[in-house]
């Protein structure tokens, strides 16, 4: 096919005046979320970062941690991956690609996330999740986009269903807590031993090993993108305006069952509730469990947010900047974290008091920083450059 027979049937990355706020604005903020979430458990060097004796404030942080943090960013971008997904076939679709070129084009950019995951892994970060959506955008690309609304119905049962779940092991914990014996447990963490490694080839090494459990592990978020694909379907964050119940109430539920569902293990990892070692388990399964709520959640604020903003100021802009950059924002927190927290690198987290202080501090000045490097690159016009990158890859040259 030549160049301008392929430009008839397929269109390069979406332009700015083609995207809605909300996604990009939930994208630039919720980095924040998980870089707060990386770099407690860079520091601890577990999963989930926590410290497993706070005092005063960092009992206070620690608490706020599983409240709002921990397992409740990530469920973010599932969302948002899954509405990116049927927003690129979309555009596509509108300019004459065949359902064969629109497969293509999604299952290269697809299998090129899982390279730049495994890269991202190799050299930075044992706790990828790019590669894992490589994975996911691929089996929605070839098992869900073309489904009917009857069969994307479905994926609200499933919810409806988890809900239901949590519910039943939030008062399972509850009667465990009321009836137990008492104990002074901690939350379980698992040891992450490539953050912990005296040196960058034995880290290497370690994420090399880390890498494909991890990405197993984290692969049943494809029904939290399938939502996201439910909602694009729907058009909700480009039309919020038409969906104000629906995210008001998506907001409402689903933060407040992410909220109760993490309190249980947000008061243990605090020390302000003492139980027995099933009972901190159970916890800490609800925790995770109740976390895929605030996925829809946040991202339904963020959908009410945007249908207020008429002209976006300075603070909008630039986290709306970041989010159309949020590959290069994900990646760069990664740099950071080798760079500042490594034990072979500058290893601030042990050196500079709390280290759960310290590690917050980090995360909130790193954060900040790629706001700013994101602002100054949209008022350049210039993508991020892991997005030109993936762009260039997915869509050859002449994008």
């Amino acid at each position: 096919m030549s160049v301008d027979a392929a430009s008839r049937t397929s269109r390069g990355p979406v332009r700015r005046a083609e995207r809605a706020l909300a996604p990009d604005l939930a994208r630039g903020a919720m980095l924040l979320i998980i870089a707060l979430a990386n770099v407690a458990g860079v520091v601890f060097a577990r999963q989930p970062g926590l410290d497993l004796a706070p005092e005063g404030a960092e009992a206070g942080l620690t608490f706020l941690l599983f409240e709002l943090v921990h397992a409740r960013g990530y469920p973010v971008f599932a969302v948002m991956f899954g509405y990116g997904v049927v927003q690129l076939a979309r555009r596509q679709d509108a300019s004459g690609a065949t359902p064969r070129r629109v497969r293509s084009v999604l299952v290269r950019r697809n299998l090129w996330l899982v390279v730049f995951g495994f890269a991202h892994a190799a050299l930075l970060y044992y706790g990828d999740f790019l590669g894992a959506y490589g994975v996911v955008g691929i089996v929605m690309t070839l098992v869900l986009l073309r489904r009917g609304d009857g069969f994307h119905r479905i994926v609200l049962v499933i919810w409806a269903v988890a809900a239901v779940q949590v519910l039943v092991m939030g008062a399972t914990v509850v009667s465990g807590v009321v009836g137990g014996s008492g104990g002074s447990a901690p939350l379980p963490a698992i040891p992450i031993g490539s953050l912990t490694a005296p040196g960058y080839l034995e880290s290497m090494s370690a994420r090399l090993g880390e890498w494909p459990s991890h990405t197993l592990t984290v692969l049943p978020f494809i029904l939290i993108a399938w939502l996201g694909m439910w909602a694009a379907r729907r058009r909700v964050l480009e039309e919020p305006a038409r969906h104000r119940t629906l995210l008001t109430w998506t907001a409402v539920l689903g933060l407040g069952l992410a909220v109760a569902g993490g309190l249980p293990a947000a008061l243990v990892s605090a020390g302000w509730l003492h139980v027995d070692e099933p009972a901190a388990a159970l916890a800490l399964t609800l925790h995770g469990a109740s976390g895929m709520f605030a996925g829809p959640g946040y991202v339904a604020v963020f959908g009410l947010i945007a249908m207020r903003v008429t002209r976006p100021g300075p603070v909008v802009g630039a986290l709306s900047a970041l989010g159309r950059r949020s590959l290069s924002g994900y990646l760069f927190q990664s740099v950071a974290w080798l760079v500042l927290l490594a034990p072979f690198t500058l290893d601030l987290g042990d050196r500079l008091g709390s280290p759960t202080v310290t590690g917050l501090i980090i995360a909130v000045a790193v954060w900040l920083a790629t706001v700013l490097l994101a602002r100054l690159l949209d008022e350049r016009g210039r993508p991020g450059p892991a997005e030109f990158v993936l762009r260039r890859l997915t869509y050859g040259p002449r994008t």
